[in-house]
């Protein structure tokens, strides 16, 4: 039996409740859910999502033993880096993502410019940066649709760093096609942000307007599914501006999510992990 989660703001004490909502667009909401969630069960796109390479977590991540300082931390998030060294110009080709029970893919790598611009898109800062001295080839663990696997990466060395910063320079799998129509309006569940280490919470960015009292996400849990519903609280009175303004909110699982797939209630496809980031505010 599907349970519905209550999602929080992350950061924000008291978190609100869905039920001020009008019970009529809930329900809607919650039947569009279901719907997502018994079109994925035993579908093409739950197999393909099965046996493709997907990653359910970022592509980073810092350097073991974390971060120095706070500073540090905020240039991370904000991917705020500067390049202090050269680049290797060679493209590396295909590379093995390899599965702890004997399972291998062979997939595309990323050229190191290439992953270095995927690692610092839509970043910087007001803050210093965190400086590039260096790349090299690599490997990591990263957690996948089909259970933990070790994968090519780069391995960017940072000044004041002993151990690197790792990038996943594997290209994931093709998200399989959704088995179901889109809904009416505008998705309103942007990305994934982070995953608890347990999988029990999961942070999206989530969208509403200038004058709504915030966004609210709901969780659909299914055996092999988590559907996210994104929906606002209340309404401002005035004349309202058209754009959307992200907000991290955090979604409390009743189990972990392990390797269930999870959704977007409006496309009825995976959501993708962004990783850390700022979201906009206007």
């Amino acid at each position: 039996m599907a349970a519905l989660v209550t999602g929080c703001l992350a950061g924000v004490a008291g978190c609100g409740s869905p039920a001020t909502d009008e019970s009529g667009a809930r329900e809607a909401r919650a039947d569009r859910a279901r719907k997502v969630a018994e079109a994925w069960e035993g579908s093409a796109a739950a197999e393909a999502w099965r046996t493709g390479y997907h990653p359910v977590e970022a592509a980073v991540r810092p350097p073991r033993g974390g971060l120095r300082d706070t500073a540090d931390e905020r240039a991370y998030e904000e991917r705020h880096f500067t390049m202090g060294g050269k680049l290797p110009a060679q493209q590396p080709g295909d590379g093995t993502v390899r599965w702890g029970e004997g399972d291998s893919l062979k997939r595309p790598v990323q050229g190191a410019a290439e992953s270095y611009r995927a690692l610092v898109a839509g970043g910087g800062g007001e803050g210093a940066p965190l400086t590039v001295t260096g790349v090299e080839r690599g490997e990591m663990q990263l957690a996948t649709s089909r259970g933990p696997a070790t994968v090519p990466a780069w391995l960017f060395r940072l000044e004041g760093y002993d151990a690197p910063l790792s990038w996943a320079a594997v290209t994931p799998s093709p998200l399989p096609r959704s088995p179901i129509a889109r809904s009416g309006g505008a998705p309103q569940v942007d990305r994934i942000v982070a995953t608890s280490r347990d999988r029990r919470a999961v942070t999206v960015i989530a969208l509403h307007g200038a004058c709504d009292d915030g966004a609210v996400v709901e969780a659909l849990e299914s055996r092999g599914s988590v559907v996210l519903s994104g929906s606002v609280r209340g309404q401002k009175p005035g004349n309202c501006t058209k754009q959307a303004i992200e907000q991290r909110v955090t979604v409390k699982l009743e189990r972990p999510a392990g390797e269930r797939v999870l959704l977007d209630a409006h496309t009825g496809q995976p959501l993708p992990y962004a990783g850390p980031r700022e979201p906009r505010t206007g």
